[in-house]
């Protein structure tokens, strides 16, 4: 009979515990890699959220300066009429925002508010900004497949610089409009599914004392563009008051945006507005005629 030596393990030992023994590097190697890509994630820098909205908006937004992280930040915005363009305009103050990843109660179809909610990944998104918000603009964007949602909570009323939409380019670069922007939204929710826009809720942007380099009348006047949503998104524009009367309506189908108007001048303006009315359509006699789409 043969005797083994104390102490010496069997061979078949020796590769059985192998594995046993190297287990605990492999945990090592994937707690490692897990621990670098949370870190990664909660401390993205604030210039990955700057690129993806210039990005998601065509270059026509851009965040310059960014500060902190993807979910805690800041950036001073820049409207551009997108790549190639020239024009720019800063807004007067940083906009700080707060991203936090959430569930959210969404509906296939926001024209049909009726169907029943399924829940979907998303993230809450608060912006501000010193020179325009009361209140952070609160807004949740949500997946579900193959459409992106879109929810903008009630909130105060929001003020804004006429003067940014320079920075989109023709025509707004030739009006060089001036005035105050008053948005204000009523159960606001947007949805893209198969390259439609579907709107339900409300939005009214409010123009004050809108003024022009192209007329010495001051102000030409106010005016109140509203959304109504439903299966075909509503579009109206009204002048409030003012030697330039502006109206019109259109509708959303799918992508596009189809819009009817026309502007014309209170009578002893006709003269002052004349260069106005040139550039906004096309002449009709003392009219000028809008269209899109």
């Amino acid at each position: 009979m043969t005797t083994l030596p104390i102490g010496r393990p069997l061979a078949g030992h020796a590769l059985a515990t192998t594995p046993r023994l190297r287990a605990p590097w492999h945990w090592t190697l994937a707690g490692g890699v897990l621990g670098l890509a949370l870190t990664l994630l909660l401390f993205a820098p604030a210039r990955w959220m700057a690129w993806a909205v210039e990005h998601a908006s065509d270059g026509r937004l851009r965040l310059e300066a960014p500060q902190g992280t993807v979910w805690n930040g800041s950036a001073q915005p820049v409207l551009t009429g997108g790549d190639g363009s020239h024009d720019a305009a800063a807004w007067p103050s940083r906009v700080v925002w707060r991203l936090r990843p959430t569930i959210a109660e969404v509906t296939q179809d926001a024209g049909r508010p009726t169907l029943a909610p399924t829940l979907a990944p998303a993230f809450d998104l608060a912006l501000s900004a010193d020179c325009c918000t009361r209140a952070p603009l609160a807004i949740t964007v949500s997946w579900t497949p193959g459409a992106t949602h879109v929810a903008l909570a009630d909130g105060p009323v929001s003020h804004w610089p006429a003067g940014l939409l320079t920075g989109l380019g023709t025509p707004w670069n030739t009006l060089a409009p001036e005035g105050q922007l008053e948005l204000r939204t009523q159960g606001l929710r947007l949805q893209w599914m198969q390259q439609r826009l579907r709107v339900s809720g409300r939005a009214e942007l409010t123009v004050r004392d809108a003024a022009t380099r192209l007329t010495p009348l001051r102000p030409v006047g106010s005016y109140r563009l509203t959304v109504e949503g439903g299966a075909l998104p509503d579009l109206r524009l009204e002048t409030l008051q003012g030697g330039l009367q502006l109206s019109g309506s259109g509708q959303w189908v799918g992508e596009r945006l189809r819009f009817t108007g026309e502007a014309r001048a209170q009578p002893g303006t006709e003269a002052a507005l004349d260069n106005v009315l040139n550039i906004i359509g096309r002449r009709d006699g003392s009219r000028a005629l809008i269209t899109m789409g």
